[in-house]
């Protein structure tokens, strides 16, 4: 018996009734051609098994996309292509940060505005919907599915060899109102706009390595800044939280149970967004009638109340806030008229309880990219995940992604900043 029929018998085995899950329409931009996704894009939700969320057809379709073995092929395709350039649909591309950078440098083919830089930017060059089984998931530590587990740990790893680095420019997004004029990153127009922005905080929160008062002084400080800058909200739930600080020495564990993140060393070095047209409106719904992973304000939403709530509009923000002056690895971000057209490429985070929804873009040169050199503890920066307007009037999200930054000296302390995740009801 393969391993995907050893999943199948063990999926058929439990007796299926209806099931009361939450399925979100999947409700597009207008003028915004299909997702790349798995079920022509329809949530996991649907294939609710005894309230399992879809998780165990997500893994059953796991296995098949790696079955398909269209994921080894690029692989095969990147690691056989001569040395130098990669010749891609969308333009050149290098397997290797340094030998992107000097590409920039030698062709000299692209100038950076003031304020701006130009540096590799690592997108994905797999058109496929991917899947990823988060490292909670009971499968890791389940010696009878040691044999699927191994399959998919090695697809984890083929994920990150499907990326390569093209050449990109950054703006400086404080000079935002020179390409927009008019236009102040200071103001709800621009995350309407463009689905970024930038906001002032001086936050009372001593030490962000301790999750107890970052939920207790900082969620209330954010929550009340969402507030504040968009006046016709009415109310925000700031919900999680993430540390990242590769330099760090102390404990790094996560917690989930006592609501603690942990301390990340990694910076996300691709280009993404967390939500999407259907994780959106399930992860706010599972918040606000479940309190499922809710490092926040408890909610008592009935399944009624929810769906009154988010039958107005609501958005998910992402605010990220430096602890000191970011000098390395800065966090960088994509205006939304840049890629409005452009399909995105649903990747799936298979929970034991939930199947998440994130998303990853091919390059394209049209990205306009922006960041805030040298960004300080006082300014926190917004990207927009989500947004429940869908007539293409406003931002839908941004994408964004963590970079190296070739022009800060050798020395350059890395970036050590706290994200939070916020939803917000008008």
């Amino acid at each position: 018996m393969s391993q995907l029929e050893m999943v199948d018998s063990n999926t058929a085995a439990s007796p299926q009734r209806s099931s009361p899950a939450y399925v979100p329409p999947l409700q597009r931009t207008e003028g915004q051609p299909p997702p790349i996704a798995a079920n022509g894009g329809l949530s996991y939700m649907s294939f609710d098994r005894d309230g399992d969320a879809g998780t165990a057809k997500a893994l059953e379709d796991a296995l098949a996309e790696i079955a398909r073995g269209d994921g080894q092929r690029v692989i095969d395709m990147i690691d056989s292509a001569p040395p130098g350039p990669i010749k891609t649909r969308w333009g050149l591309a290098f397997r290797d940060y340094d030998e992107c950078v000097r590409y920039i440098r030698e062709s000299n083919s692209l100038k950076a505005p003031a304020g701006g830089v130009a540096l590799p930017l690592a997108y994905t060059v797999y058109e496929r919907p991917t899947y990823s089984i988060v490292p909670s998931n009971a499968l890791w530590r389940d010696p009878a599915r040691a044999d699927v587990a191994k399959i998919l740990r090695k697809n984890e790893e083929g994920n990150r060899r499907r990326d390569l680095y093209f050449p990109h420019l950054l703006r400086d997004a404080r000079r935002i109102g020179e390409y927009y004029p008019g236009l102040s990153p200071n103001t709800p127009e621009c995350m309407d706009r463009l689905g970024v922005s930038l906001a002032h905080l001086e936050s009372r929160c001593s030490n962000f390595y301790d999750a107890s008062e970052v939920e207790r002084v900082f969620y209330p400080e954010i929550e009340k800044l969402l507030l504040e800058f968009f006046p016709d909200a009415t109310d925000a739930l700031v919900y999680n939280h993430d540390v990242f600080d590769k330099d760090y020495a102390g404990d790094r564990t996560e917690d989930q149970d006592n609501k603690n993140p942990g301390v990340n060393a990694r910076y996300v070095n691709l280009v993404h967004n967390d939500l999407n047209d259907n994780s959106g409106r399930v992860r706010c719904r599972e918040l606000l009638t479940r309190n499922l992973r809710n490092f926040g304000r408890t909610q008592h939403y009935t399944e009624e109340e929810a769906d009154a709530k988010m039958s107005r509009r609501f958005m998910s923000i992402n605010l990220a806030k430096p602890m000191e002056t970011v000098e390395q690895y800065p966090f960088v971000l994509c205006a939304w008229p840049s890629f409005a057209d452009q399909p995105y490429i649903t990747n799936y985070r298979i929970y034991d309880d939930r199947v998440g929804e994130t998303t990853r873009f091919t390059y394209d040169p049209k990205h306009e990219w922006y960041w805030f050199p040298r960004q300080t503890s006082t300014e926190v920066s917004m990207l927009k995940c989500y947004d429940s307007i869908t007539d293409g009037s406003v931002s839908r999200w941004s994408f964004h992604t963590a970079c190296i930054d070739p022009t800060a000296p050798a020395n350059a302390r890395c970036r050590k900043n706290v994200v939070v995740r916020a939803f917000v009801f008008f």
